[in-house]
């Protein structure tokens, strides 16, 4: 059982969107997220460089702690350059 676990999170971590990386097509099929607040979070990351990780989403205007944990599981953010 604990193999299936462990498979099932490896599996949700492969198929997370990046933050960092990701298209506003791809931001709109996470959960909460629209077109305006997909282009708010591009537009956020283009002007300061990266998001670090999930706390630097609540400095762009929309994203709340709930709306996190409605994505929880489901974003990754790859290494800041």
């Amino acid at each position: 059982m604990k193999i299936i676990l462990v498979l099932v999170l490896f599996c949700l971590a492969l198929f997370a969107i990046d933050m960092n990386k990701a298209s506003v097509e791809e931001l709109k099929a996470l959960n909460g997220i629209g077109a305006k607040k997909a282009e708010l979070i591009v537009q956020y990351r283009t002007e300061h460089k990266c998001f670090k990780n999930k706390d630097d989403l609540l400095n762009v205007k929309g994203i709340g702690k709930k709306l996190l944990e409605k994505n929880e599981g489901k974003i990754s953010f790859s290494a800041c350059k």
